[in-house]
């Protein structure tokens, strides 16, 4: 049986709903690989990738926006202490042409007007906010929506996001529902006076198991070549 694993960060101040809403994300993929063996791994659950790595290795995908230092140290630390040897690390789900293209999509089809992007971004990385940026300038060039991103951990910031109307959609660049989706974007978008919608977040679309699906299984190919993801990969 060939196995994949899907690894997000989690919740470390209440692991529980993060790590649920993963296994049913896992269950999802699995029903598009037939004949595979898909578990699902938070960071923040003790000891729960170690229990999912042990025994026979396949290939983990990240599901995080970018790559940096948990796909490329933490993860990669995570399998050596626990033993768990063979293990073949993915593109991060954020770097995903096939993400992009779907997060177009879903701008195209919300009929908006225009686009805010809501992204985590990092005061210590280029890389996330790189990626999101590259995403907003596809949504322009390739939709005719105007875009731009904005984030929460680096500017712009989201409530430095003025000036966006009724017609305006705030799409979440985000790979799962968590504090920064349900809390920090609603509340830095009400401090902005923001009057458009918000949508769920990209991680969220009916379409993405089946995205993540083929992602895996053109990614075992990739593999059988060495592969090295992280902050040297271009969005």
């Amino acid at each position: 049986m060939i196995r994949a694993l899907i690894v997000a960060h989690g919740q470390p101040s209440d692991p529980g709903p993060a790590a649920a809403e993963l296994d049913r994300l896992a269950e999802r993929v699995a029903a598009h690989l037939p004949g595979w063996r898909v578990g699902a791994a938070t960071l923040a659950e003790a000891g729960r990738l170690a229990a999912e790595a042990a025994g026979v290795p396949g290939v983990i995908l990240p599901l995080f926006m970018a790559g940096g230092w948990f796909t490329r140290v933490s993860i990669p630390d995570r399998l050596r202490v626990a033993g768990a040897t063979g293990w073949q690390l993915l593109e991060p789900f954020g770097c995903l042409p096939a993400l992009h293209d779907l997060t177009l999509r879903i701008a195209r089809e919300s009929g908006a007007g225009r686009v805010l992007l809501a992204a985590h971004g990092s005061f210590k990385s280029k890389v996330p906010s790189a990626i999101a940026n590259h995403v907003a300038a596809r949504i322009t060039a390739e939709t005719g929506l105007p875009a731009a991103a904005a984030f929460i951990d680096q500017a712009p910031q989201l409530e430095t996001a003025t000036g966006y109307t009724e017609d305006t959609v705030c799409l979440p660049f985000f790979a799962m529902a968590g504090g920064h989706v349900t809390e920090d974007i609603p509340a830095a978008l009400a401090r902005a006076g923001f009057r458009g919608r918000i949508l769920p977040p990209v991680g969220q679309d009916a379409r993405v198991p089946k995205l993540i699906a083929d992602a895996i299984t053109a990614g075992v190919a990739i593999c059988a070549q060495g592969c090295h993801w992280g902050e040297g990969q271009s969005p």
